[in-house]
Order: C-alpha cells, then sequence, then structure tokens
C-alpha cells in the first residue's frame, strides 16, 4: 500500500490521443458517390433491357460460367482482403503482405477475366443495348482498376511502415473501397449476366 501512496501523478504520461479516421470516412463518402452512380446506371441498364424485350443483346453470346468464376473470384478477394486488415490489427506483418498481395493478383485476374468475357460476348455496339452493355461492364472495370491502384499505393505505404496496429487506417480504408467493388458486382452479376 505504501508503494501506491508515492506515486506522484506527474510522472504519469497521458495516453495517446485517439486517430480520427479520416481517410476511412473519405474513401468512405467516395465509395458511397461511386457506387451511386453505378446503381443508376445499372438502373437505366435494367430499365431499356425491360424496355426492349426479346430485341435486347439478341446478336449476342454472353457466357455465364466466365461471370461465375468472376463472382468467385471477387468473393476470394474480399476474404483476402479482410485477411489483411485482421493481419495489420495484430501487427502481423507477413500475413499483412501475403494477403494484399494475394489481393491485388486477385484483383488482376478479375480485369482479365472481363476482358476475356467482353471478347466472348461479342457485344456490338450499335444494337440496341450494347452502350449500355459496355458503360456497365466498362464502369465496373475502371472501378477495380482504381480499387487496385488504391490497394497497390496502401501496399507500398504498408511495405514502409506507415500502417500498423495502432494506426490500420490505409488497409482499413482500402478494403472500404474494395468491399464497394464487390457488392457492385454482385450487382451486375446478377442483373447483367445471370438474368440476361
Amino acid at each position: 500500500m505504501s508503494d501506491l501512496a508515492t506515486i506522484d501523478l506527474d510522472d504519469i504520461e497521458p495516453a495517446p490521443p485517439l486517430r480520427r479516421r479520416e481517410l476511412v470516412i473519405a474513401t468512405a463518402f467516395a465509395s458511397a458517390g461511386v457506387v451511386m452512380v453505378f446503381v443508376t446506371l445499372v438502373g437505366a441498364y435494367l430499365s431499356a433491357r425491360n424496355a426492349a424485350g426479346e430485341l435486347w443483346l439478341e446478336g449476342s453470346r454472353i457466357p455465364l460460367t466466365q461471370a461465375n468464376m468472376q463472382m468467385a473470384t471477387m468473393v476470394m478477394a474480399a476474404v483476402t482482403m479482410q485477411w489483411a486488415v485482421y493481419s495489420i490489427s495484430r501487427d502481423d506483418r507477413l500475413h499483412t503482405y501475403l494477403a494484399l498481395g494475394v489481393t491485388i493478383l486477385l484483383g488482376l485476374a478479375f480485369v482479365n477475366q472481363t476482358t476475356f468475357l467482353v471478347k466472348q460476348a461479342n457485344v456490338v455496339l450499335a444494337e440496341p443495348g450494347g452502350a449500355l452493355f459496355y458503360s456497365v461492364v466498362g464502369f465496373h472495370t475502371a472501378m477495380v482498376v482504381a480499387a487496385l491502384a488504391y490497394l497497390a499505393l496502401m501496399s507500398f505505404r504498408t511495405l514502409a511502415g506507415q500502417f500498423s496496429s495502432r494506426q490500420p487506417d490505409g488497409i482499413s480504408a482500402a478494403a472500404v473501397f474494395w468491399y464497394a467493388c464487390v457488392a457492385t458486382y454482385a450487382v451486375v452479376w446478377i442483373g447483367v449476366y445471370v438474368m440476361k
């Protein structure tokens, strides 16, 4: 009990201030804006498809197998992205690097699969719905490429030691945008590929 009486309150250092999560919040707002534009574009696609009826992309052959593999790739990428968030929050740098690398590889595989699918579909731009098809698929591919660039930037910052369990904001922010990409692809998968 005498040890407690000798503690001087001036010797105790205050806890460091809690970090505000500006990067995560800003990324969430940016993701919400991109998702709103994307939902509007998909809504226009579905409305035009409903109005066109049987004439919608009648000369095209959109394979469902490739779209299913793309969905599986995006789900796997979401799992590995969450693995990166989990690892950085526990200062497990090796698993963080591994998870980020696998997520980037899966994202590049998705872009490659999209390119292959567009070539296989053989959608003519002049036919009814051709421009909307390329707009939806192209916008989502651009979104994934932007997410890959953002993820690469946050990966380099992680390699430089800027993120740790005390400050995991960059990886968390990249994860927010990546999850938005996965969610919007689920809409494309159902609305464009499954429901044809």
